[in-house]
């Protein structure tokens, strides 16, 4: 069963957080697929992980870019995994039907976006419901994440 990890955001955007999950990713020897929910999204993170630190290197590539089977990191608009990730990281919402094909997945939403927390806690619902491990990590003021539940 996948174990699943809700990140709650409040103090800093998806566009800031993000990064800094996937540099864990990449130590632990993992890949990621990131599954947005427009276009729009997918080209917002792809700028973003080439831009949130000057010394930083995240590889990573979208269905533009190419070669989608050789990106540690993918990020798509499609439920799928073309790079053979063993993580998958949801955003904006979305939800995968290929979610048990993964050992990890990663549910983050904005804090601010009532609706958005809204649909996270009924995603948090179903995914118990089906047996997966579940857990919550709320951001704190500082930008870090403090474990609760």
């Amino acid at each position: 069963m996948t174990a699943i990890s809700f990140y709650h955001l409040e103090s800093t955007s998806l566009d800031r957080a993000l990064p800094k999950l996937l540099e864990k990713v990449l130590e632990r020897g993992h890949r990621a697929v990131v599954f947005a929910g427009s276009e729009e999204r997918v080209e917002a993170l792809n700028l973003a992980l080439w831009t949130y630190e000057q010394r930083a290197f995240l590889p990573h590539g979208a269905e533009r870019d190419g070669f989608a089977d050789r990106q540690p990191i993918y990020i798509t608009t499609v439920d799928e995994n073309p790079n053979g990730s063993d993580v998958l990281v949801l955003v904006d919402g979305t939800m995968s039907e290929q979610l048990d094909s993964f050992d990890r997945a990663l549910e983050m939403f904005d804090g601010h976006d009532n609706d958005a927390v809204e649909a996270a806690r009924a995603r948090w619902r179903t995914l118990k419901d089906r047996g997966h491990e579940l857990t919550y990590w709320q951001q704190t003021p500082q930008g870090g994440w403090e474990q609760n539940g």
